[in-house]
């Protein structure tokens, strides 16, 4: 019989990095397969795993994901080295060209050629991990004399996050699982035949490359301040150039075009206030722990394999409301 996996997104919100062993240690023992980090300016991406795997012995780990900007090739290869010892056999190297925003605004680094920056680094980084001695220069990354001190002790699966074609076939191509982000749904019918086909064309087995997702959640009452908490975030995630253009491709300009439109006129207010119930609902399921667990259930019926939970809250949420959130929402 098949295990059905169910991840966590790491950190859980308003929870200090060292605060987390007791939910980690509980979410293990509740079934959770998986527990998947965010770079996103509450914590690096490989901090929080190397706790992680302190505090857990089954649970697989991962990266989602490590900038190929924002990282080079051989500190990624390093970071992978070290948490793959600190989890034999467990921990998984989550790879993506990430956002204008975080790279060029927040790290002050040119955003240019994503597709072939995530190509080569990924290239790179595997030839690092087998042991050998890397020293070749691709398109827009290079390695010098760079072997790993010690060898990996179990192999690192590379997972690649993607959105658009050109990532999806990237991760049909090379990866050993994609990682998709900020989809609905309904949209994962839309994406997945495209990465089926770039394995096809490769020679792979279609079934070859695990689907990751992560499912956005607010396990509430308060449905009114979830709901204006999660127009704030949609807002400015949507309106970066990377998930503007997944979410046109996808066709939800139906969903979006208002609010992208007043957003470029900077009527923030404006913008907020075009975000309609149903294109929030697009993307987060808010209410009972019932009806989160349907819409985590529409991404595995729709072929995601491991469905990620990302735990919203409007507010700061206790240990103990984190808890009960968790459990509500575990795999059966």
């Amino acid at each position: 019989m098949t295990t059905r996996r169910r991840g966590i997104s790491l950190p859980l919100p308003g929870l200090p990095l060292g605060q987390h062993k007791e939910l980690l240690e509980a979410a293990e023992r509740l079934g959770y397969t998986d527990g998947w980090s965010e770079d996103n300016g509450l914590s690096d991406p490989f901090t929080m795993l190397a706790l992680a795997a302190c505090w857990t012995t089954r649970m697989r780990l991962g990266t989602a994901i490590a900038s190929v900007f924002a990282h080079g090739p051989a500190t990624l290869a390093t970071s992978a080295l070290s948490l793959a010892e600190a989890a034999p056999g467990r921990f998984c190297l989550g790879l993506g060209s990430s956002s204008h925003t975080i790279v060029r605004d927040w790290n002050g680094l040119p955003f240019t050629k994503p597709l072939s920056r995530t190509r080569d680094v990924m290239q790179l980084v595997r030839e690092a991990l087998s042991g050998v001695r890397v020293d070749r220069a691709l398109e827009t990354a290079s390695m010098r004399g760079f072997r790993l001190g010690r060898p990996v002790p179990a192999p690192v699966p590379i997972y690649l996050a993607a959105l658009r074609p050109g990532m999806l076939a990237l991760a049909g191509q090379l990866a050993d699982g994609v990682f998709l982000n900020a989809i609905g749904p309904t949209d994962v019918p839309k994406v997945l035949p495209v990465l089926r086909e770039a394995m096809r064309a490769a020679g792979r087995d279609p079934a070859a490359v695990e689907v990751v997702s992560r499912v956005l959640v607010a396990p509430t009452e308060d449905r009114e301040a979830a709901y204006a908490a999660m127009r704030r975030l949609l807002a400015a995630y949507l309106s970066t150039p990377v998930y503007r253009a997944f979410h046109r491709w996808l066709g939800n300009d139906h969903l979006y075009g208002e609010m992208w439109e007043r957003w470029d006129a900077g009527d923030r207010r404006g913008a907020l206030a075009a975000i309609s119930d149903d294109a929030v609902d697009h993307l987060c399921a808010i209410g009972d722990v019932a009806h989160c667990r349907a819409f985590v259930d529409r991404y595995v019926a729709a072929g995601v394999e491991t469905p990620v939970v990302i735990l919203f809250s409007a507010g700061t949420p206790t240990t103990p409301e984190l808890l009960a959130m968790l459990s509500g929402l575990a795999p059966t």
